[in-house]
Order: structure tokens, then sequence, then C-alpha cells
């Protein structure tokens, strides 16, 4: 990382770049007897009083006392991909969302409030995609009575780590005392790449529908006998399609599943899901090249999924078939709302 300019150190950054990408390296700890750095690379979420906030790719906010710097620069965004299909937040943001359709909506300016029953935190967060209209603390508090009228805790949906995410908000949040629970990546690629994985005549088995039936959701298996309100999210989206691969043994329950969701040139993947006793055998992979197929003859050429980072197995299979991250969002949660 270089910092010099005329061979000597500079901080070139002043709080009027608060919202911008930069780039700083601060003495380490003091107490360690020798002179160290540490460099940060994020958005500039808050100088105040001494204390800077720099809000990483990955959500985590870093606090470092003004004192400390000793070197620090406005950098560009993030390098734009060089695979696969571009796109920033504000196209892909809306693309989820509808995705992923909550069972009950109401707009607080830009933002969305979002219930399902408890169903996901996606359908039962709030969705910032501009500006509330009015001032973030009274977007908070109605928030929190939202939910709470519903018998829901209270989350807001954050995202980080692309041209145009809300680091801000993030550190905001974590200001105000929301705690972040969960984190997964967005990742993107192309669309042709997913259903070449597999031959069409190795998935000849799989069945194509546009609706749900019993033996599907049940391997889905997240919500026990699932109530309407979860089969409204599934079911909703502009294009949605359901694939299942019939048990090889014969078994009422599918052997594997997966949804895709087409909006115009996206084609969106969720509950891939594959029996513990037939994992290994490429079943996801012919899955998804099954959707695929489909989502490009309804006009599609991109595709996006969304993985939790605790999810190995996924991220693994996902790098295999070339998608790569986009951004990472958030849920944060209302430090009113209990345990």
């Amino acid at each position: 990382m270089e910092f010099t300019a005329g061979g000597r150190l500079e901080v070139r950054i002043t709080p009027a770049d608060v919202g911008k990408r930069v780039s700083v390296r601060r003495l380490g700890d003091p107490g360690s007897g020798r002179e160290t750095f540490t460099d940060t690379v994020g958005v500039l979420t808050s100088w105040d009083k001494g204390v800077l906030l720099i809000t990483r790719r990955t959500g985590e906010t870093v606090r470092i006392a003004e004192s400390s710097l000793v070197a620090a620069k406005v950098v560009p965004a993030a390098p734009a991909r060089r695979r696969g299909p571009a796109a920033d937040f504000a196209e892909l943001a809306p693309v989820l969302a509808r995705a992923w359709p909550p069972v009950e909506s109401e707009p607080l300016g830009e933002w969305m409030l979002r219930a399902s029953g408890g169903f996901t935190r996606r359908a039962n967060s709030a969705l910032p995609l501009g500006d509330p209209g009015i001032p973030l603390g009274e977007a908070l508090v109605r928030v929190r009575s939202w939910y709470e009228e519903r018998g829901l805790p209270p989350y807001v949906q954050a995202a980080t780590g692309a041209e145009g995410t809300q680091e801000r908000l993030c550190a905001a949040l974590e200001e105000r005392g929301w705690r972040r629970e969960v984190t997964a990546e967005v990742r993107i690629g192309g669309l042709a790449p997913v259903a070449d994985a597999v031959e069409a005549e190795s998935a000849g088995g799989i069945v194509l529908s546009r609706s749900l039936d019993e033996a599907w959701l049940r391997r889905y298996n997240r919500s026990g006998l699932p109530g309407p309100h979860v089969l409204k999210v599934l079911a909703g989206g502009p294009s949605v399609w359901f694939a299942s691969v019939p048990d090889p043994e014969g078994g009422e329950v599918p052997a594997a599943i997966g949804r895709c969701v087409v909006d115009g040139r996206w084609a969106g993947f969720a509950a891939v899901e594959v029996d513990p006793a037939y994992r290994r055998r490429g079943l996801a992979t012919a899955v998804m090249a099954a959707l695929a197929r489909r989502a490009l003859e309804e006009g599609a050429s991109a595709a996006w999924l969304q993985v939790e980072e605790d999810n190995g197995g996924a991220r693994t299979l996902y790098d295999g078939m070339g998608f790569a991250l986009h951004h990472r969002y958030h849920h944060f949660r209302s430090p009113e709302s209990g345990t």
C-alpha cells in the first residue's frame, strides 16, 4: 500500500471526506515496544471528537484515534469485476427484494417495512433503498413500533462492500446499539456457465414446475408444516420456477430441490436443498443447471444468489460455478427487542 508523496507519509483526508472510500495507516499498539503499523481500507463513516470510524467491505467497523494516524488518502472504489455481469447495488437490490416478497409491506419514505409472520429475516426486516424521509432516529422508532405491533423483532437489512452500499447506515446503526446478527454474501455470475455446468441429457429426470407441492415443501423443511405466509413468500416473484429431483429409491420426498426467480436479465437461485443421503453426487449443480436453462429461455443472462458466510460447502460449490462476491448484507436487530 503506497502512501508516500515526494518520499513523505501524509494524512490527506479530512472530516469532509466522510462517505468516501479511504485507506489509512495508523500506529499499532504503543505498548508493544516497537513501531508497528496497521492498514485499513473501507468507507469513512464518521469522524467525530478525534475518532474515525471506517466500515470495511465485511461490515466490520474499525475505530481509529485521529492521533494515531500516520498516513491516509481517499482511494477509488473497488476495482470493477473482470468477469461476469456488471451491476451496481442500485440495480441489484430491488431485484433481490422482488425475488423474496413479504406477505405485508409498508413504505417509509424510500425504506420498505416488510413482515411475513417471522419467516426469514429477509421477509421480516426494514429494507432501506434510499432516504426514509425523516431523521434516522425517528425512522428507527417507527421501525421498532411497526414490528412490535406485529409481535416481531425489529430488524434493518443493510449492505456493504459495493459501489453505492450502506456503510454509513451500518455504522449509524451500530452507534445506536443495533446488533449485527447475520451476514450473507450476494454473489453474481454469468447465467450461461451455470446452464452449461451439467449437460441437459444428464438432467433429464429433473421436474420443473410453476407451483409448489407438498413433497417439495417437505424437502425444503425449514418451517415444519408451513402456513400460508411461507407459501406466499416462496411462490412470490416476477417469474418463479421450482425444481425437484425424484428420490432414486422411490421415496415421496425429492432427493433435491431448487427455486429460481427470473426478473428481466436476472435469474436468482434459492432453496437449493439436497437430501444428505444423496449429497456429493452433483444434484445441486444439476438442479441449478436445469433452472438456468429455463431462465435463459425467458431472456435472462445474469445470475445471482445469496449464501451465509458460514456455509463453506455452498460457497465452494458456487465458486466452482463462477459466482463471485458482489456485496454483503447484514441484519441489525434493535437493542430494545430483547434477546
